[in-house]
Formats: structure tokens, sequence, C-alpha cells
């Protein structure tokens, strides 16, 4: 019985040191501000887009994400990390200011966060409402 003991507690130990090794040198994954606003973005964006939600759902979801994206977008703005940083992740960021910091220009056109984005893809909301369903 005490073999069984002793092997037994050989294998745990050898699996906890096997454990802390990998640990070790694991690559921690870790989110910029940026990646953390896009991410809330792509969230608002499916929110907008998805067609199996309620009005009244679909308009708490959107101001859950627009509250986040506030404090994100401000986050970003006041990142001093970014300044010196090239990534295309970071390029692309400050390039269209209207899409990566969607509620703030939608605050100062005094237009809806859906309009931003509608927009920035070349529709309005009037097309859209006027537009028939159909197949080509």
């Amino acid at each position: 019985m005490s073999k069984s003991i002793s092997k037994l507690c050989r294998r745990g130990t050898a699996a906890l040191a096997l454990t802390a090794a990998i640990g070790a040198f694991a690559v921690q994954a870790e989110a910029g501000t940026v990646e953390n606003m896009e991410r809330e973005r792509a969230i608002l964006i499916e929110t907008l887009r998805a067609a199996d939600m309620e009005a009244n759902e679909r308009a708490g979801k959107v101001e859950i994400s627009r509250h986040r994206l506030v404090d994100l977008e401000r986050m970003v703005l006041r990142d001093d990390s970014l300044t010196g940083r090239n990534t295309p992740t970071v390029r692309r960021a400050f390039a269209n200011y209207d899409l990566t910091f969607m509620v703030h220009s939608a605050s100062e056109q005094q237009v809806a966060v859906i309009d931003v984005w509608l927009g920035q893809l070349g529709l309005t909301t009037q097309t859209l409402m006027s537009a028939s369903k159909g197949r080509r």
C-alpha cells in the first residue's frame, strides 16, 4: 500500500512541476485599449444588426454598449502608450475617426450611433426604409 501511495505522490509532484513549467513559459495574451474598444464596438454592431431581437431588448443592449464605449473611447484617446506605436491596428483605429470613435462621433453629429455606422457604409436610414425586399 505504501508503494502505491509513494508512486502516486511522485506522479502528482511530476504533474504539478509540469504544470508550473508550462505556466511559467506560457505567453500571456494582453489586449490593449484599442483592442478592447474594438471588441466592444463589434458587440454593439452585432446587436444593431441582430434581426431576431425585440426592439426594447435591442435598445437596452445598445445603451449598455454605448456606455461602455464612451469609457473605452476616452481610455484610447488618453492612452499615452499608443503615441509611439505604429501597429496596423493603431493606424487603422486613428485613420477613420468616425468608425473608431462611433459614440463620440454620434454625439458630435447629434445623431444615433447606428446612423454613424450606416453613414460610413454609404447608407442612410432613409434609403434603408425605402428599400424593398426581393430577390435578384
